[in-house]
């Protein structure tokens, strides 16, 4: 309530499945930009040679087998969210370009010096320690100072306990409407076990389990 409202690029830090993204988009739902587009980049998922271009855009012709022009991620999230997931997986040209980005509020596709103005709110992500990298010279420090405005920290699931039965219900909820079956009914005995658990998948392994159960269910 009090981060989304505002214009400051936030950090989401935690473990991988606990639900970073999920975090991202609350922010933009509840911001003046939720009638804007909220746009999800994992950076982990491209090459460096194709995260740029996809994030930023580029012209025809900027390098081999650009054959079009290409609006990048940060076009598409004007007036709303870019959401960079997995932060710290960007090479050194990306950040600079990001740090220029937090400091003028525009960008350049590549292969143009064409200056392009936008209002996007940066949220990003890691489960990496930015910190220590930057300690190590693998991150830009002034990058990190300008993304780390607002810092959501995610803990592991293992220490929110009193999550696991709401998270359990909602997924066996959810899943059994969208297959139209039964919600399944955990014992008091299943539910302690699955209570004590320590879910080292976090969100991201409870939500299959969930799913899994209420399609293979046996009684």
């Amino acid at each position: 309530q009090l981060v989304g409202p505002s214009k400051a690029t936030v950090l989401v830090t935690g473990e991988t499945g606990t639900g970073k993204e999920l975090i991202a988009q609350a922010i933009h739902q509840n911001s003046d930009r939720s009638r804007g587009p909220f746009v999800p980049v994992h950076c982990a998922a491209l090459p460096s040679n194709l995260l740029e271009s996809e994030i930023f855009g580029h012209e025809k012709g900027a390098f081999t087998g650009a054959v079009e022009k290409r609006v990048g991620r940060f076009e598409s999230a004007d007036k709303g969210t870019l959401f960079l997931d997995e932060i710290g997986e960007i090479d050194s040209s990306t950040q600079v370009k990001l740090l220029r980005f937090l400091e003028s509020k525009s960008i350049e596709r590549l292969g143009s010096a064409k200056t392009i103005d936008l209002d996007v709110r940066l949220v990003c992500a890691t489960n990496r320690d930015l910190r220590g990298m930057t300690e190590k010279g693998e991150f830009r420090e002034d990058l990190f100072y300008r993304m780390n405005v607002v810092t959501v920290h995610l803990p592991p699931l293992r220490e929110r306990g009193d999550d696991i039965s709401l998270l359990l219900h909602h997924f066996l909820k959810h899943f059994a409407q969208e297959n139209g079956f039964d919600i399944p009914l955990l014992s008091p005995d299943a539910m302690s076990i699955l209570e004590k658990y320590s879910w080292p998948g976090n969100v991201r392994e409870l939500r299959n389990f969930c799913e899994n159960l209420v399609v293979l269910k046996r009684g």
